[in-house]
């Protein structure tokens, strides 16, 4: 029978688990055993006789079995200590964190483990109920708005008062994939006027289709290029001809949202020092991209900053801060990735698989992503 095993995150501020008492029912009535270390889902609204009842063995941190696991699922990455007592063999699944994380790495396939890093699963339709970046990203768009409104010194909806009539509030939103996309929608709920920007004039329709009003990147010889549904990284001299016609725009808006990041690269820098200062005083932007240099310049991971009367929140954890469903949508990705290495009945990690292409880092004590590594490291082998 597979053991599958939880730990309770440890990192200051994950309030997520990666597994909930849905999940735990449905891994135990495909006759898995689950170990779950106790106190795993409180911060999410989980209560430990919850999952007992779901069929979960809850065990306190000592009492984990760390070496006897088949499958352990995780938000972040254990520590150093935990993935040492892994068996060969066992496949560890979470956001494991791997661009410039080569020690972990070289752990990793030391112990033979098969790792599967969820932020460079591919964009391809099989792997859809997988995507965490997407309903994570989802979440994150969402609180981005309640977080900007709540910050705003007017009204974001246009009201009509017996003392004259309000305006509705003008939002940015700076990039549109999943988290832009969700700012746009809960934007427009709000009964703001949103204005997008993306490199990808692909985006153009789903802007609309969600209200919005999109503005068209600059010349399409400078545009970047796409691949698996991200852009790549732009150019310096299309970034500069983004930030001018960006600048009109800033000037106007009241509330702008950032989400443009490039995986594994530096966010690009959008909005200048000097963009900031024609910004209207009391204007709010929230950086999503923060936590990978920020698309904002001054924006800091984690605090509220203010330069020239706007104020910088820089928003690095918000799915995080809707722990309960963004643990219920995290848990339901690795169980769908779960069911399909079980699909066969039996626990298959196969390299070849689409769905693990690109996103399994470690297999048989070598490392499937040389791109993760220093150039000059060298190449891994078995222990």
């Amino acid at each position: 029978m597979v053991m599958v095993l939880v730990p309770r995150e440890r990192r200051s501020g994950e309030n997520r688990v990666a597994a909930t008492p849905e999940t735990v029912k449905t891994c135990c009535a495909a006759v898995l055993t689950l170990q779950l270390e106790a106190g795993a889902g409180t911060a999410a609204g989980y209560a430990d006789p919850d999952y007992a009842a779901a069929g979960a063995l809850v065990v306190p941190a000592e009492a984990l079995a760390w070496g006897d696991a088949d499958v352990v699922l995780c938000v972040g990455p254990p520590a150093p200590e935990q993935l040492a007592r892994l068996k060969p063999g066992a496949l560890l699944i979470g956001l494991l964190e791997p661009y410039g994380a080569s020690e972990r790495l070289e752990l990793l396939a030391s112990r033979e483990v098969s790792a599967v890093s969820m932020e460079l699963l591919p964009r391809i339709s099989r792997a859809q109920s997988m995507d965490v970046l997407s309903s994570q990203a989802n979440i994150a768009g969402y609180k981005a708005v309640l977080l900007a409104a709540a910050a705003l010194n007017r009204y974001v909806p246009m009201l009509m008062t017996a003392a004259g009539t309000i305006q509705p509030a003008r939002a940015l939103v700076l990039g549109a994939g999943v988290a832009g996309l969700q700012a746009v929608a809960t934007a427009r709920r709000l009964g703001a006027i949103v204005f997008v920007s993306d490199v990808r004039p692909a985006a153009k329709e789903q802007v609309e289709s969600l209200g919005g009003r999109f503005i068209d990147p600059p010349a399409e010889q400078e545009r970047p290029a796409e691949a698996g549904g991200y852009a790549m990284a732009a150019s310096e001299a299309f970034l500069a001809a983004q930030r001018e016609q960006l600048a009109q725009q800033l000037a106007l808006a009241d509330m702008v949202i950032c989400t443009a990041q490039v995986p594994g690269k530096r966010a690009p820098r959008l909005i200048s020092d000097g963009m900031l200062a024609g910004m209207k005083p009391g204007s709010v932007i929230v950086d999503l991209a923060v936590a990978q240099g920020g698309n904002c310049e001054g924006s800091v991971a984690g605090e509220t900053v203010e330069r020239y009367g706007v104020q910088l929140i820089g928003a690095d954890a918000l799915p995080s801060s809707l722990a309960q469903h963004a643990s219920a949508l995290y848990a339901r990705n690795l169980l769908a990735l779960l069911q399909h290495l079980r699909s066969s009945g039996e626990l298959a990690v196969d390299p070849s698989d689409p769905i693990l292409e690109g996103c399994l880092i470690t297999h048989g004590g070598l490392c499937q992503r040389s791109d993760l590594l220093p150039q000059a490291a060298p190449t891994l082998t078995p222990a």
